[in-house]
């Protein structure tokens, strides 16, 4: 890895100086149980918010929960051909960490549980406080959380109302979200700046998903618990 480059502190505390993204839905669109390479599409901004983060000298790794090894949907050769082609695209990241296990097999790696930040933030010789953590559900909030290390939220149409509102801070898009980090740990809870949170992921009036949304959430289910 490339030695991460100091970035001014911020009221006292350790500075960025590593970003771990979620794979599925905030690096990458979202394929359930993905083991094709060739359907690999990085989500608008990717590109260039990695690229931002790299220029400022902030380290970059992935942490990425994979129940379809598990389930025998998926092995974990599909899981590194899949991680090789986002290196391609985006890469390469400093760091890889993936929990293959199910959500009932009680491991301490798979998000929301500290497991995988906290080897990433060793592997990368980063204390996890100097760490922010970016996805796109609960999950990655609270794993970051009880990683003693940063989260924000990029919500997307699968992520939940709640868990929008639960979250610390919000960014609209990734690239936001990088931005973000480079001014220093995201103390502000709303960071989209030019929108609405409310904007940041789409409900009816009723509160209830709208009807892409719930389609989409159908459709992940499996994934989700």
């Amino acid at each position: 890895m490339n030695p991460a480059r100091p970035v001014k502190p911020v009221r006292g505390v350790h500075p960025v100086r590593a970003v771990l993204f979620d794979r599925d839905g905030t690096l990458v669109e979202d394929v359930p149980y993905n083991g094709d390479p060739e359907r690999v599409r990085p989500v608008e901004g990717a590109r260039e918010a990695v690229r931002l983060l790299r220029a400022g000298g902030i380290g970059t790794g992935v942490v990425t929960n994979q129940s379809g090894v598990a389930r025998g949907l998926i092995t974990l050769t599909d899981v590194r051909r899949v991680d090789e082609r986002v290196d391609e695209l985006l890469g390469p990241f400093d760091a890889w960490a993936v929990c293959p296990h199910g959500p009932g097999d009680g491991c301490r790696c798979r998000k929301p549980e500290p497991g995988l930040i906290l080897w990433a933030a060793r592997r990368l010789g980063t204390p996890p406080d100097a760490v922010v953590v970016i996805g796109d559900i609960g999950a990655d909030m609270e794993a970051a959380r009880r990683a003693g290390a940063h989260g924000i939220l990029v919500p997307t149409p699968v992520t939940r109302p709640q868990e929008t509102a639960a979250a610390d801070h919000v960014a609209p898009d990734l690239l936001t979200a990088a931005r973000a980090v480079l001014n220093g740990p995201p103390w502000g809870r709303d960071l989209a700046g030019e929108r609405p949170l409310e904007a940041a992921h789409t409900t009816t009036g009723s509160g209830r998903p709208a009807p892409e949304r719930a389609g989409r959430e159908a459709a992940m289910k499996t994934r989700r618990p």
